[in-house]
């Protein structure tokens, strides 16, 4: 690496931990004063460093803006893929990468299960990868539905339809804030035959940079295959999945997957470089 772009990366950094004075700059990088004034100068120009009135410089706009555009260019579906893949692979039943589109949630991901006697696809076309569903009947849309601030809430359920997709289906919508509550205090959402009669389906919600929800992971399988009760014996896994994908998307080191908190130890096979 060229000398003068380690030692302006350096600088960078070392200003990611507070404004800092041209002599502490200097000292940072280990040169004469001179020298790293013509750094900063250069990095002012370019908006990389703000040169404060208290005369030390601070992190520029131009960094930020970068930053920004280069979150909006991740995409989740390749972060999160190697993911759902392990498992599905794990545990044998469909997962799916979905997000929330208005009162609906739109599945961008699907490893599909393969079980014996149901050929390619035991869900038909009911969750491709593009189709859509309805956000009130899914787990996948109640964790991210959960996550909504309390005025973006309301208004939402002031507009929402409550079908009787079964006879599982939730009616009501105070009875949907109440459930919606629940599902925030404890971080995952049941779909109980709510949507497809023949579906059970667990889910829990994938974070962005801001610690808010941007999508949802989430685990189904034929009720006669899986009741919601061996079903949630998978939440360990399906928590741990979520937080390796939110840490992967944010950009921090992703630890050896579960091994604190379930005792699965995965090889970490997501990566933003």
């Amino acid at each position: 690496m060229s000398q003068t772009v380690d030692r302006a990366l350096t600088i960078l950094a070392s200003l990611g931990e507070g404004p800092a004075s041209l002599e502490q700059a200097a000292a940072k990088i280990g040169v004469h004063k001179s020298t790293a004034l013509r750094l900063l100068r250069t990095l002012q120009e370019h908006g990389f460093v703000h040169r404060q009135s208290d005369q030390r410089y601070r992190l520029g706009g131009r960094l930020f803006a970068l930053a920004h555009q280069a979150l909006e260019g991740i995409d989740i579906r390749q972060v999160a893929a190697p993911y759902l893949a392990v498992l599905n692979e794990r545990y044998g039943h469909t997962v799916h990468l979905s997000v929330l589109e208005e009162d609906e949630v739109l599945y961008l991901d699907k490893v599909e299960a393969k079980y014996p006697d149901h050929g390619r696809s035991w869900l038909g076309e009911a969750s491709r990868i593009g189709r859509r569903a309805p956000a009130v009947a899914t787990a996948a849309g109640k964790v991210l539905l959960a996550d909504l601030p309390a005025e973006k809430l309301t208004t939402f359920l002031a507009e929402a339809d409550f079908p009787a997709r079964t006879p599982q289906s939730i009616r009501d919508p105070e009875e949907f804030r109440a459930e919606l509550a629940e599902v925030r205090r404890r971080g995952w959402a049941v779909d109980q035959a709510e949507y497809q009669e023949s579906v059970n389906c667990i889910a829990a919600p994938i974070a962005g940079t801001e610690g808010t929800a941007i999508a949802a992971c989430s685990i189904s399988a034929p009720v006669r295959v899986a009741s919601v009760t061996e079903l949630s014996k998978l939440l360990p896994e399906l928590l741990c999945t979520v937080e390796a994908i939110s840490l992967a998307y944010g950009g921090s080191p992703t630890p050896r997957w579960c091994e604190n908190r379930c005792g699965a130890k995965h090889e970490v096979r997501a990566s933003r470089t």
